[in-house]
């Protein structure tokens, strides 16, 4: 799962808008290398985009994938009961965005698990990862960032993910999984609005210096207090959510 995440990470840009299904691994069986390419071509996408297709094509997903409708079914099935999908009867199947409350709560639960990350990595991560997040962003000037918008988006993603996996705790890593979708998202969708990304850059490299000094109390609160400026940008600008 955490490869596969940092995969999507990668992916170019924020993400695409667009449903792009990767071919299945033949080691898996039937019915999870279906629900794995599904599942992975969803997470890539950026959901919020203005052009975000949400609906989902059946027919166009069983010619992608060349194989019949009914496990592609079942396979959404299991989507929607992990409420990346909503299936509306006579209607189609919809990628599921969320409301703006609803987001605000997903970032204040992030903040909460991210924190805890940053807090554990001062006493569990070793000098050598520490020092791969300072390489991250040793190329990047804020004014940089925000005239590379897409590039800089892609690392400002990369390393919210490392603070989690730095912390060492795989249920924290796992719990946020849920959450990874629509955080990836809604942070590249607001990364180029107003100073976020000059004041991005300015808070990673203050995080980046609190984990190197091992202050468990300041790396944990600079990571919930970067979280929850995302949060209050949203409650106070964004009007795309509902």
């Amino acid at each position: 799962m955490e490869r596969e995440a940092e995969n999507i990470a990668e992916t170019e840009g924020a993400g695409s808008s667009g449903l792009v299904v990767q071919p299945i691994d033949a080691n898996f069986s039937l019915k999870d290398r279906i629900y794995d390419s599904l599942k992975q071509a969803i997470t890539s996408m950026n959901i919020y985009a203005e052009d975000a297709e949400l609906r989902l094509d059946e027919r166009k997903l069983s010619e992608q994938l060349e194989i019949s409708r009914t496990p592609i079914r079942e396979a959404l099935a299991r989507l929607e009961q992990e409420g990346l999908v909503h299936i509306v009867p006579r209607k189609g199947v919809f990628i599921v965005r969320k409301t703006k409350r609803e987001i605000l709560e997903m970032i204040t639960v992030w903040a909460a698990l991210e924190s805890m990350a940053a807090r554990l990595a001062t006493e569990v991560a070793s000098d050598e990862d520490i020092a791969e997040l300072r390489t991250m962003f040793a190329d990047v000037e804020s004014e940089e960032a925000k005239a590379a918008i897409d590039e800089y988006s892609s690392k400002n993603i990369r390393f919210h993910q490392a603070i989690l996996r730095l912390g060492g705790c795989k249920l924290i890593q796992e719990m946020s999984d849920n959450l990874f979708i629509h955080m990836r998202s809604i942070r590249a969708r607001t990364i180029s609005e107003g100073d976020r990304a000059k004041r991005s850059v300015i808070d990673h490299m203050n995080i980046i210096e609190a984990l190197e000094h091992r202050d468990a109390e300041l790396a944990e609160r600079l990571v919930r207090e970067h979280s929850m400026n995302l949060a209050r940008h949203i409650e106070r600008y964004v009007d795309y959510l509902d």
